[in-house]
């Protein structure tokens, strides 16, 4: 058996889906920012971005967001605009990784702007999985702080029907997130097995 090496990589992305976060400007418009760190519990879901991003502006004023998925073949349209910040003038750190200045990024990336139903930010319609949520609680934490955690709840979801079951539950075969894995992107392999909640 072949024994570990002790590395120190430049990131920790090590495989989670990518989202588009979209978040309320300050004059009425919708800010879309893509986002790899995310996890679910039941309906909250915990997000972590950074602070020197308009997401993050916005949500500390307008305590909601739209949490939009994409499927796998969409990873271009996200590199579209994964370079791109709706904070003006950008921040000097987010200079120094080479982002710009870009409010809209719905046309930047090609996506289609969707009225929400519950919530004020627009939703994207090429996103299958849309998650429509009130913010609840936001940390700063000590060790990093330069990043927010971000808790959220879920108050409507959107699903497309292809990615539907006949009962109208999210059909794991069909769904084909995009997955961040070490700043590459990918889908889903073959199913490999099923949990014994799997039906539940």
């Amino acid at each position: 058996m072949n024994s570990h090496v002790s590395i120190q990589p430049n990131i920790l992305y090590y495989g989670m889906p990518i989202l588009l976060l979209s978040t309320s400007n300050e004059d009425g418009s919708t800010n879309l920012s893509p986002l790899s760190s995310s996890w679910a519990l039941g309906d909250c879901i915990v997000l972590g971005m950074g602070i020197q991003g308009q997401a993050y502006a916005n949500i500390m004023r307008l305590p909601q967001c739209v949490i939009n998925l994409p499927e796998a073949g969409s990873w271009e349209q996200v590199e579209q605009i994964a370079s791109y910040t709706g904070m003006n003038p950008v921040p000097e750190a987010k200079q120094q990784l080479g982002f710009r200045y870009r409010k809209d990024k719905f046309s930047a990336g090609g996506w289609t702007p969707q009225t929400s139903a519950q919530v004020g930010p627009m939703r994207v319609a090429e996103c299958p999985l849309q998650l429509e949520a009130e913010v609840h609680h936001i940390r700063v934490p000590e060790h990093t702080p330069y990043m927010a955690i971000v808790e959220v709840k879920v108050v409507h979801v959107h699903a497309h029907p292809h990615i539907l079951q006949a009962d109208h539950k999210i059909d794991p075969l069909k769904w084909q997130p995009l997955i961040y894995n070490f700043r590459h992107y990918f889908g889903l392999g073959d199913q490999k097995g099923a949990s014994y909640r799997a039906k539940n």
